[in-house]
Protein backbone atom coordinates (compact mmCIF):
# COMPACT_ATOMS: atom_id res chain seq x y z
CA UNK A 1 0.00 0.00 0.00
CA UNK A 2 0.99 3.56 -0.41
CA UNK A 3 -0.08 6.60 0.79
CA UNK A 4 -1.72 9.41 -1.80
CA UNK A 5 -2.15 13.00 -0.79
CA UNK A 6 -5.19 14.72 -1.63
CA UNK A 7 -6.41 18.49 -1.15
CA UNK A 8 -10.12 19.41 -0.76
CA UNK A 9 -10.64 22.80 -1.25
CA UNK A 10 -12.94 23.31 1.88
CA UNK A 11 -11.67 20.95 4.22
CA UNK A 12 -7.68 21.03 3.36
CA UNK A 13 -5.68 17.92 2.57
CA UNK A 14 -5.60 14.71 3.62
CA UNK A 15 -3.96 10.73 2.89
CA UNK A 16 -5.45 8.02 1.45
CA UNK A 17 -3.85 4.19 1.17
CA UNK A 18 -4.10 2.89 -2.22
CA UNK A 19 -2.48 -0.02 -3.95
CA UNK A 20 0.84 1.36 -6.02
CA UNK A 21 -0.33 2.89 -9.38
CA UNK A 22 -4.12 2.76 -8.22
CA UNK A 23 -4.16 6.73 -7.47
CA UNK A 24 -6.89 8.93 -9.41
CA UNK A 25 -6.24 12.52 -9.94
CA UNK A 26 -9.17 13.67 -7.92
CA UNK A 27 -10.70 11.54 -5.30
CA UNK A 28 -14.15 12.23 -3.06
CA UNK A 29 -13.45 13.78 0.55
CA UNK A 30 -14.67 11.43 2.89
CA UNK A 31 -15.25 14.65 5.46
CA UNK A 32 -17.39 16.92 3.17
CA UNK A 33 -17.77 14.42 0.00
CA UNK A 34 -16.47 16.98 -2.32
CA UNK A 35 -13.94 16.67 -5.01
CA UNK A 36 -10.24 16.64 -3.81
CA UNK A 37 -7.44 16.58 -6.32
CA UNK A 38 -3.99 14.56 -5.89
CA UNK A 39 -1.14 16.80 -4.68
CA UNK A 40 2.46 15.20 -5.87
CA UNK A 41 5.04 15.06 -3.06
CA UNK A 42 8.29 13.63 -3.06
CA UNK A 43 8.28 9.52 -2.08
CA UNK A 44 10.02 8.20 0.98
CA UNK A 45 12.42 5.96 -0.16
CA UNK A 46 14.67 5.89 3.02
CA UNK A 47 13.95 2.83 5.18
CA UNK A 48 14.80 4.06 8.84
CA UNK A 49 18.11 1.97 10.37
CA UNK A 50 17.66 -1.01 12.84
CA UNK A 51 17.74 0.81 16.30
CA UNK A 52 15.02 3.40 15.41
CA UNK A 53 12.69 0.57 14.03
CA UNK A 54 13.58 -1.84 17.45
CA UNK A 55 12.14 1.48 19.36
CA UNK A 56 9.81 2.51 17.00
CA UNK A 57 8.20 -1.35 17.97
CA UNK A 58 9.09 -1.87 21.37
CA UNK A 59 6.92 1.57 21.74
CA UNK A 60 3.91 1.04 19.85
CA UNK A 61 4.03 -2.89 21.83
CA UNK A 62 4.16 -0.76 25.17
CA UNK A 63 0.54 -0.06 24.35
CA UNK A 64 -0.73 -2.48 24.76
CA UNK A 65 1.74 -5.21 26.11
CA UNK A 66 3.73 -3.40 28.88
CA UNK A 67 7.00 -5.00 30.44
CA UNK A 68 6.32 -5.73 33.45
CA UNK A 69 9.76 -5.09 35.76
CA UNK A 70 9.49 -7.87 38.84
CA UNK A 71 13.31 -7.79 40.12
CA UNK A 72 15.47 -4.83 40.46
CA UNK A 73 18.26 -4.17 38.34
CA UNK A 74 21.96 -5.61 39.00
CA UNK A 75 24.02 -3.18 41.12
CA UNK A 76 26.93 -1.95 39.10
CA UNK A 77 30.18 -3.78 39.48
CA UNK A 78 33.52 -1.72 40.37
CA UNK A 79 36.48 -2.67 38.63
CA UNK A 80 38.84 -4.92 40.45
CA UNK A 81 41.63 -3.46 41.63
CA UNK A 82 45.16 -3.90 39.38
CA UNK A 83 47.24 -6.37 40.81
CA UNK A 84 50.44 -4.79 40.23
CA UNK A 85 51.50 -3.68 43.53
CA UNK A 86 53.15 -0.46 42.24
CA UNK A 87 49.89 0.78 41.39
CA UNK A 88 49.52 0.93 45.30
CA UNK A 89 52.21 4.15 45.54
CA UNK A 90 49.85 6.01 42.75
CA UNK A 91 48.01 9.11 44.22
CA UNK A 92 44.37 8.22 44.53
CA UNK A 93 41.86 10.94 43.06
Amino acid sequence: MVTYQYRCARCGPFDLALPMGRARPEERCAQCDGTARRVYTAPSLTRPGAPLTRALDAQAASRHEPQVVTTAPPPERRPAPPSDPRHALLPRP
